[in-house]
């Protein structure tokens, strides 16, 4: 039996388009006969965009205002029940039918199955498609993967991954991003299947600019964080370069200013390579920690199911010694425990 799947839409004012692509979704999955949720996070829509959504059946995550297209997708994955997550944008600019097309090739082993998206309508303006190149060459640069589409908001992953990896993800329009590189840097199976990419209903909330800085910035900080020493190596190659340049001009100018130019830059190369080994030094030490944390977690809900489950078997196999009503009452197995235990318990 193929596993229920949990569909994610975030939403800011939408009323245009939420009823058509709930309903959309809904019926395909009926009749490709998945087991299904449809939770639309409405991020303090002004329009009747949580309404529409309610009354076409999907679940709603309601913010009392904007918070962004991250934190919301972060939010209705935190809501999902299952753990087979599809996200997907509430514009109708990708094609629900797609949705059977990226679980089947999610079936077959991969981690993420990201939606490339194809068509006229995704090569954009004549600013955005140059800005969309850069930003997915700065990726692959930092990954060192071929990335086909770095920031599709049409993606099937599981709720498990997303949820170890958050503390890394952006809450902003640069969330897609985040995942892509935190599948990759971590040594996830990302796959891509090509799909048509629609114009959208209604007017686009992306700010091209300003969308495009904060996602530099953030792909900055993360290359720093994943893959340091390439970054640092990199700059310190590229001045290191520069200063063999100068010492070679040198030779012909014999210029004191020159050398001492040359030399300096020399010096600057060595400390940033420096800083760049450090960073390793400082994400290992990192790693290792969240690894302890990790297994010390696992370690402490193993003990807490294993002394659950004792107690249960022995109130199971204790004999009822007195009916006197003056006595305890006798506890309700796992009662003892903390709320998370007692769930377990159950």
């Amino acid at each position: 039996m193929k596993p229920a799947v949990s569909i994610v839409i975030p939403a800011l004012n939408e009323e245009g388009a939420i009823r058509e692509i709930v309903e959309e979704i809904r019926k395909i999955l009926s009749s490709a006969g998945r087991a299904h949720e449809i939770i639309v996070v409405d991020d303090g829509s002004s329009d009747r965009t949580g309404e529409i959504a309610r009354h076409a059946g999907a679940d709603v995550v309601r913010h009392p205002h904007n918070v962004g297209y991250g934190r919301s997708l972060k939010d209705g994955i935190a809501a999902a029940r299952h753990d087979v997550v599809v996200i997907i944008d509430a514009d109708g600019t990708y094609p629900a039918a797609e949705i059977v097309n990226l679980l089947s090739k999610f079936d077959e082993g991969f981690d993420m199955v990201v939606g490339r998206r194809t068509g006229p309508a995704y090569s954009g303006s004549f600013l955005k498609a140059p800005l969309r190149e850069f930003l997915r060459l700065l990726v692959e640069f930092t990954s060192s993967r071929k990335i086909p589409d770095i920031n599709s908001g049409f993606r099937v992953f599981r709720r498990n991954h997303a949820i170890l990896f958050e503390p890394r993800l952006c809450d902003t329009f640069s969330y897609t991003t985040s995942l892509t590189l935190a599948f990759m840097m971590n040594g996830c199976f990302v796959g891509y299947q090509p799909v048509a990419y629609l114009p959208r209903v209604g007017k686009s909330k992306v700010r091209l600019v300003k969308d495009s800085l904060k996602t530099l910035q953030y792909i900055s900080e993360a290359a720093v964080y994943y893959n340091p020493l390439r970054i640092f190596g990199g700059m310190a190659g590229l001045l290191g370069v520069v200063a063999l340049v100068l010492l070679m001009c040198n030779i012909a100018l014999r210029s004191e200013g020159v050398f001492l130019l040359a030399v300096g830059i020399l010096t600057s190369t060595t400390l940033i390579f420096g800083m760049g080994l450090l960073a390793v030094a400082l994400k290992q030490v990192h790693h290792h920690h969240l690894t302890g944390l990790r297994e010390d977690l696992t370690s402490a809900i193993a003990e807490s199911v294993s002394a659950a489950g004792a107690i249960a078997r022995e109130h199971e196999t204790a004999p009822l010694l007195s009916a006197d009503p003056t006595e305890p009452a006798a506890t309700t197995p796992g009662s003892n425990l903390r709320p998370a235990e007692r769930r377990l318990v159950r």
